[in-house]
């Protein structure tokens, strides 16, 4: 929790030394498939500040091994973000979700020598939301456009002092479509209004009388609702009922009432190698026979969950999930 407010600090410190804004709204709103960032005039050239825009930070945030995230989004003079329905906001059109990754050198110290990787963008056009994932030049002036995804080198020293290093996967344009489709359309997952901080809720001018909790602070939320937050953000956005994994019968979503949908003394679809020859996704009291668990902690390509997006695995977000399970009635 202190950690994202210092990285949102530190993004509201950016924002408010960058230039006026030089955005090009045109190209936003073309069919156009800019090679380089810095032709759409939003991203400076450290990936970290911004030409315009409003940054916003997540009560919990989707796991991305470990990698710091600067988001912020877009919007037309003029026009305005409404709470809309079904958790997701509604920004206009001509808007842009834009969101940088970055690790520092040693995470004791997150906000020295962060090392930007690749920045995302989810541009809402006339036909719907585009994404675009760009990876950063070596000499960090400039990302660009990496349409098949990449593989990037990245190593850090780690909390506990001790070195990682990891293949880093930046997804391709299929993987960002699997992610982000709800009944098939492409849609914004990360700042819903039920998720977003109280100053991000502040900033955009939508209300939110019940936010999730931040799955790692207890004084937010039980350890049932930080965990149901937690499984919503990293896995809700495919096991929803409209979602790429709906036909799993596995449904995460935060509303989701408890009980064999969200994983309780449910069988598997498919029984092969992702159940690890357990019986149930969660078996109550007993995170060691649990496939949900299993798959979380693996890094098999062909059985780890999430499919996408992370080279590592989350250990203190699969300690949450394992306490859930172990304290279950």
């Amino acid at each position: 929790m202190i950690r994202t407010f210092a990285v949102l600090l530190l993004w509201l410190a950016l924002v408010s030394t960058g230039p006026a804004s030089v955005v090009n709204d045109q190209l936003i709103m073309s069919d156009s498939l800019p090679a380089k960032l810095s032709e759409f005039g939003l991203i400076l050239g450290n990936g970290r500040a911004v030409t315009a825009g409003t940054p916003y930070a997540l009560n919990t945030p989707l796991f991305s091994d470990y990698a710091e995230k600067f988001r912020f989004a877009y919007v037309p003079k003029g026009k305005t973000v409404a709470a809309g329905s079904g958790g997701v906001a509604q920004f206009p059109i001509g808007s842009v979700l834009v969101k940088s990754f970055g690790f520092p050198a040693d995470f004791r110290k997150p906000n020295d020598n962060v090392r930007i990787i690749e920045t995302r963008l989810l541009i809402h056009r006339t036909n719907g939301w585009v994404a675009l994932p760009y990876v950063w030049d070596v000499d960090g002036r400039d990302a660009t456009l990496k349409r098949a995804g990449a593989r990037v080198d990245v190593s850090w020293i780690h909390s506990d002092g001790k070195p990682r290093a990891i293949s880093y996967a930046v997804p391709n344009v299929n993987q960002c479509k699997d992610c982000h489709a709800l009944s098939g359309v492409m849609t914004p997952i990360g700042p819903k209004p039920r998720n977003l901080t109280k100053a991000s809720l502040t900033s955009f001018g939508i209300a939110q009388p019940y936010p999730l909790p931040v799955w790692n602070d207890p004084k937010t939320g039980s350890l049932n609702d930080r965990a149901r937050a937690y499984l919503d953000v990293n896995c809700a956005h495919c096991h929803n009922r409209a979602g790429a994994a709906s036909n799993s019968g596995l449904f995460l979503s935060y509303e989701e009432p408890i009980g064999p949908a969200t994983g309780i003394l449910k069988g598997p679809v498919a029984a092969g190698r992702g159940s690890g020859g357990f019986d149930h996704d969660v078996e109550p009291g007993h995170p060691e026979k649990s496939i949900m668990t299993f798959r979380m902690a693996s890094l098999d390509p062909g059985i780890a969950m999430p499919e996408s997006g992370r080279a590592s695995a989350h250990d203190e977000g699969n300690a949450l999930i394992s306490q859930w399970i172990r304290e279950m009635k």
